[in-house]
């Protein structure tokens, strides 16, 4: 069983010690579903992914086992 989730993988940094103003800084998980199967998870990441754009701080979708 598999819990899928997004999050994002930078946070904004204002004071220029970073390239681009980011910050490396995996954010906090948002789940979607849970106890899912493999493959629904990665059906549900690639569908998500896919219409979704990732934006400045690169929101992706993700499972990882429960």
């Amino acid at each position: 069983m598999y819990d899928v989730f997004t999050r994002t993988w930078w946070r904004e940094n204002a004071t220029g010690t970073w390239p681009n103003g980011l910050e490396p800084c995996p954010g906090k998980r948002r789940y979607h579903a849970r106890g899912v199967s493999e493959e629904e998870a990665l059906v549900m990441c690639k569908a998500w992914n896919a219409t979704h754009k990732p934006g400045r701080l690169s929101r992706k979708m993700e499972y990882e086992k429960a």
